[in-house]
């Protein structure tokens, strides 16, 4: 049975247009209480796609909390692999249903990321492009692998990475809520530390602000992730806000029953300074 996550967080949510497209089609929502958070990017056009986005977090925050709350009070076995992949094809079969009945739904269809934090156990679902990374001791990492079209490209060793961010079709995702057929959601977990930050994030933001920006926006910002999650914002507006960009920053900032001890200024200040003075390799 798994229990509700080990840690206490802190965290924040964060959206924004950008600086081209008039409606915000990114949704994200969480459920703190239970360690659950979900990001959608909406694909499509005119409202359909924040529609599809916002019809899948709002769901997938009910129905798992549900099914969690419902085998914890039956002290019945939980599959968090199961019941994510499950609630994620019941959604795509929802949001496609929705689109095959409805002219002004046609085309829709969304992108997800959920990150679900039980007992010391990082689960990670998604389907499409948004990303969740990991920021641990200095070094970010992504958890996710696009599934997008340029993507496999790259994986196949066909383009660099420097060619894949030039190509046309370089946005194409090839799984996705609602994108029409079966959809095969992807569903890893990962142990988890006390320090740990993790972000769920749009392509708005990685379209805009490479891994690179993204490391030092984080560790300038942390223990503050609402600082952290706005920086991110600042970035990919500041670099062109070409997408609606949003955000989940998420910091394990102690054990449930210990009292987080946050870094002091000069603490911080002397880690940059050891990192600086750190040769590379």
């Amino acid at each position: 049975m798994a229990t509700p996550t080990n840690f206490t967080l802190d965290y924040a949510l964060a959206s924004h247009p950008g600086q081209l497209r008039p409606l915000n089609e990114d949704a994200i929502g969480a459920r703190p209480d239970i360690g659950l958070f979900v990001l959608c990017d909406g694909l499509g056009g005119y409202n359909a796609g924040e529609i599809a986005a916002t019809m899948a977090v709002s769901s997938l925050l009910s129905t798992l909390a549900a099914d969690y709350e419902q085998a914890s009070a039956a002290g019945a076995p939980f599959d968090p692999r199961q019941v994510m992949s499950e609630r994620m094809i019941e959604m795509n079969g929802v949001i496609s249903s929705a689109a095959a009945n409805s002219a002004a739904f046609e085309g829709m269809a969304t992108t997800i990321v959920v990150a679900w934090l039980l007992g010391d156990r990082l689960w990670v679902a998604h389907a499409g492009d948004s990303r969740l990374y990991r920021f641990r001791e200095g070094v970010l990492e992504a958890l996710t692998r696009d599934h997008s079209f340029s993507q496999e490209l790259l994986d196949a060793g066909m383009v660099t990475e420097e060619e894949a961010k030039l190509l046309p079709s370089k946005n194409l995702v090839t799984r996705a809520l609602g994108a029409g057929g079966e959809v095969e959601p992807e569903v890893n977990d990962y142990p988890l530390r006390i320090g740990d930050v993790l972000m769920l994030c749009s392509d708005g933001l990685t379209e805009m602000v490479d891994d690179v920006q993204i490391a030092g926006a984080i560790f300038a910002s942390v223990p503050d992730v609402q600082r952290a999650a706005q920086r991110l914002l600042d970035m990919a507006n500041a670099a062109g806000g070409r997408d609606n960009v949003s955000v989940i920053v998420v910091r394990l900032a102690g054990r449930k029953g210990l009292e987080p001890r946050r870094a002091s200024a000069a603490e911080v200040r002397s880690s940059v300074a050891s990192k600086a003075a750190s040769p590379s390799g």
